[in-house]
């Protein structure tokens, strides 16, 4: 690549596949829910943890040895990671939004790195140096291989968006090391935590040097046959129980597991393995149909940050890291571009809405973790100053030992307007609805552009304006969501049902033409799969693709959370508010009770009444509290 990406780049930029995605040049987020979001990610959360991976002592990892620097290493052993997912989200902030002021800090942090690169292009604060273990001597927990993965992102980003650099040369210098190593005469070791794959592959996609790609398929056939030295998790904690070709379902470290698979899928795409792909894609399914939280959270065990067994989905254990939540979505939008199946989509829309817009405090400058379903004690409030020790749960807190969320969230939030639509063999489909503007190429070289205006998710109306084209027949395709039954599409004055799964519209659009979508967003009652023990006899409440949750904040207390029963036969009506409202009542505790035997007499409990319910990203935002999102019935 001789400059930088004409169309801005974007995360994922495969050279095959059933959709072509747009770049951060081609698609703007303009307003509305998402665009609040991705000002606060620019305002605040990137300068928040700049200012805490100096604190730190992360970005100083770097100077080691140096005159100036510390003696020794600070931070857990994939701390380089974090400030390379830190500079990835600058980049994609950059090309969103230009700012000459963070270019020049990304140009600092290079200038950093560049300085404790070794001569043979290895790069690890953490390993190598005198009194640190050797380099490459710690394959299933050292991370180096992980921590080469996220500078390689880093680096595609940064040249995507502004052109072959420094960084570049560093990552290539770090690839090319890292091909000599573990290339086919090379060692036959994978790294405990993969990343490095997908990396890998999207490097090839930018440089041409099949290399690349070559070693991230080495790496994903190497996988599964138990190589790394047996620990107290278990071979699947590192997916290296089985091969890859021969697994049904993804399983063990929730993160781990997942960016392999969506290595996994950039391999089987650029190499053109259908039976690959064909294997990832089942493994997805059966996750998400099988281990996957109502709000598209995946984890379920604290203790490994792992799956757990199909339908073991307890509330109030949920883990749901917001880091698989990022990899979830990193998977989902590749098997979308590679098969064009809109469910994909729809999986996307679940987990941004209630997990991705759920992590970030309103100000970005604090996070979650783990995201709970069930919040049994109330949360407690941290100081702006204080790190959390533990990384398992918790309330927001401005930063954690391990912090790998807020960086993660908001390297996919800097560039999310590329997730939201795609070109096909003839035109475009829109997968997800906000405030956007969008200006791209048609396969046949015509320029097309489109505006989208929206009050979603709250309003399920979308307005779809074509702003310009070349003339002739071409064609725009709208997802409609699996929970949208009774949509409706309307062009001309005309009004038809939408049907189910995408609507097309093809014709000969002129500029000003307009599309306009009506999704009906009335609250409806979930109910779960009688195998998950853990929610059977409950229900959930949703609008449209949000979940709701119940909270009783200490500082206006709702009452004993824990006591709430919900009337099932009474369905969900919006407030006032612009919440949703249940007929509920929830009974005094009595200390005294034994906790079994029959059912104890409904004349004894207060008589159902409205409670309201707030969307489950809105929660913990009013200070200490409790909260729920499965409700027990009546």
């Amino acid at each position: 690549m001789a400059a930088s990406d004409p169309t801005g780049g974007r995360p994922v930029d495969p050279s095959g596949g059933a959709l072509r995605p747009l770049g951060l040049a081609e698609a703007r987020i303009t307003a509305g829910f998402w665009a609040d979001r991705q000002r606060v990610i620019s305002e605040g959360s990137l300068d928040h943890a700049r200012a805490w991976m100096d604190k730190v002592g992360w970005t100083a990892n770097f100077t080691i040895g140096n005159a100036t620097g510390p003696a020794e290493h600070r931070g857990r052993e994939f701390a380089d990671s974090e400030v390379y997912k830190l500079i990835e989200a600058m980049s994609w902030d950059t090309g969103r939004r230009p700012d000459p002021a963070r270019v020049r800090e990304i140009d600092e942090l290079v200038a950093l790195i560049g300085g404790a690169q070794a001569a043979d292009g290895y790069l690890n604060t953490a390993f190598g140096r005198p009194g640190q273990q050797p380099r490459w001597s710690d394959l299933a927990w050292g991370h180096e291989l992980y921590c080469a993965g996220h500078l390689i992102q880093a680096a595609v980003a940064s040249t995507r968006v502004h052109g072959p650099g420094r960084l570049l040369e560093i990552a290539q210098r770090v690839a090319d090391h890292v091909c000599a190593t573990f290339g086919k005469d090379g060692s036959t070791g994978i790294c405990g935590h993969p990343e490095i794959e997908p990396a890998l592959v999207e490097l090839y996609r930018v440089t041409g040097e099949r290399r690349y790609l070559d070693q991230a398929a080495l790496f994903v056939e190497r996988r599964g046959h138990q190589s790394l030295p047996p620990h107290h998790f278990g071979a699947a904690y590192a997916s290296d129980d089985q091969p890859v070709r021969a697994a049904t379902v993804l399983r063990g470290h929730a993160v781990r597991a997942l960016y392999l698979a969506a290595g996994v899928v950039d391999v089987a795409v650029e190499t053109g393995d259908t039976e690959l792909l064909r294997v990832v894609a089942a493994q997805f399914d059966r996750t998400w149909a099988r281990r996957t939280y109502l709000t598209g959270g995946m984890g379920s065990r604290h203790m490994d940050e792992a799956f757990g067994d199909d339908f073991v989905l307890p509330s109030d254990r949920a883990y749901s890291e917001s880091c698989a939540a990022v990899a979830a979505i990193m998977l989902a939008w590749r098997l979308l571009l590679a098969t064009g199946e809109t469910r994909y989509a729809d999986m996307i829309e679940r987990i941004l809405y209630n997990v991705v817009a759920t992590a970030i405090e309103d100000d970005g400058r604090a996070f979650f973790y783990a995201h709970s379903l069930h919040q049994r004690t109330p949360t407690r409030a941290l100081p702006d100053d204080e790190e959390q020790l533990g990384f398992g749960g918790g309330p927001r807190a401005p930063w954690f030992e391990v912090s790998c969320c807020l960086p993660n969230v908001s390297r996919l939030l800097a560039s999310l307007s590329t997730y939201l639509v795609a070109g096909d063999d003839e035109g475009l489909r829109i997968m997800q609805y906000a405030t956007a503007a969008f200006g791209t190429r048609l396969p046949d070289g015509r320029r097309v552009a489109l505006e989208m205006a929206t009050a979603y998710p709250d309003d399920g109306d979308v307005t779809i304006r074509v702003t310009a084209t070349d003339g002739g027949a071409w064609p725009i395709t709208l997802r409609i969501p699996a929970w949208a039954a009774g949509a409706t599409v309307t062009v001309d004055g005309v009004t038809e049902p939408a049907g189910a799964g995408t609507v097309t519209v093809r014709r000969e659009f002129a500029a000003g033409d307009e599309i306009r979508l009506h999704l009906p967003l009335a609250p409806r009652f979930s109910t779960p799969d009688p195998r998950i023990d853990a929610v059977r006899g409950c229900v959930a409440v949703e609008r449209g693709p949000i979940v709701y949750c119940a909270e009783s904040p200490v500082a206006e207390p709702l009452g004993d959370l824990d006591l709430l029963r919900v009337d099932p036969a009474r369905p969900p009506v919006d407030d006032a508010a612009g919440g949703v409202a249940v007929w509920a009542r929830i009974a005094a505790p009595d200390n005294r009770r034994w906790p079994y035997g029959d059912r104890h007499d409904e004349a004894d409990e207060p008589p159902l009444a409205p409670i309201r319910l707030l969307p489950y990203h809105r929660w913990a935002r009013r200070g200490p509290t409790t909260m729920r999102v499965w409700l027990p019935s009546v």
